[in-house]
């Protein structure tokens, strides 16, 4: 096997908002067979996280994904809280964080798994998580110790305004959606990195779990097959949305279910003009380069 000539990632800054704290790798003690699981957001994170979840524990039906796999990132609760969670913690870790690869430390024994999504599709799926947002979830981001910049408004009526500010200022109101794909994308021939597409975990779901077992070096247990692509269902989930989503579901109207909304693709496609889908296609082009925006299009079907 060639060995990989891409450069170990090196953290070099720092990143604030109203969701993030990217000190708390700093402090972080890694475990060589820890897994982190990194995504922009909205992309199938959760599912994700439940494919994970069901390969370490051999297709059980009732894991408490949400609780066992954090958002080591998120400043909410604080950062030592977290860390002393996530230490007490004795089966293999799997966390999740939603930072460009430059704002987190990086290690060469951990696995890296990085879903993508065309950035469309995120800002619908986005919407749907912001405009659902309760008070909760805003009295979390906006009114506890901590927070650097503005705090996170209400999004508008129109789902279009929401996707043309989103792409004009890149991510807003949430954090840059080009770098976070064009960092992880840098990293993809190093071999602890494994890179997933939304599109093809939906056109072959048992493939990409068994893709993503071989990357795990977990052995699958073919009498529980049947039980974890039963439980790593978008129906399975969704009935069971309370032992997947964060803090289960009470930051949402409607709860954990309006957390997993339709796990479907192309929706913008009735709303979105022609001239604004392509001037989103020519951003990701010269953003991303043409290989990584074909890629983050479609996956390797793309």
């Amino acid at each position: 096997m060639t060995e990989s000539t891409t450069a170990v990632p090196k953290k070099t800054r720092e990143l604030h908002n109203h969701h993030f704290d990217s000190t708390v790798w700093n402090d972080f003690a890694f475990r060589d067979d820890d897994i982190v699981i990194a995504t922009y957001a909205k992309a199938g994170t959760t599912w994700l996280q439940q494919i994970v979840g069901q390969l370490i524990f051999d297709g059980r039906g009732d894991i408490p994904v949400a609780e066992m796999s954090p958002w080591l990132d998120l400043r909410v609760p604080p950062k030592e809280v977290t860390l002393a969670e996530v230490e007490k913690q004795t089966h293999r870790r799997f966390l999740k964080t939603h930072l460009p690869v430059d704002a987190l430390v990086f290690s060469p024994q951990a696995k890296y798994i990085y879903i993508g999504r065309d950035g469309r599709d995120i800002v619908w799926s986005l919407y749907n998580h912001h405009a659902n947002a309760n008070d909760l979830w805003y009295g979390a981001l906006n009114d506890t110790p901590g927070r650097v910049g503005p705090a996170i408004e209400p999004p508008p009526a129109s789902i279009r305004q929401y996707f043309n500010d989103w792409l004009e200022k890149d991510g807003f109101p949430f954090w840059s959606f080009w770098e976070n794909v064009r960092s992880w994308w840098a990293t993809r021939d190093l071999p602890n990195v494994l890179l997933v597409h939304f599109a093809d975990l939906k056109a072959d779901m048992p493939g990409e779990i068994r893709r993503i077992a071989g990357f795990l070096d977990i052995a699958i247990d073919e009498a529980k097959w049947d039980d974890i692509l039963t439980h790593c269902s978008f129906d399975f989930m969704k009935a069971h949305a309370a032992t997947c989503v964060p803090m289960g579901g009470a930051l949402w109207q409607g709860g954990a279910e309006t957390f997993l909304h339709s796990g479907a693709n192309g929706r913008w496609s009735d709303t979105l003009s022609a001239e604004e889908s392509a001037t989103y296609e020519q951003k990701a082009a010269t953003e991303l380069g043409a290989d990584c925006a074909i890629w983050l299009a479609g996956g390797k079907r793309g």
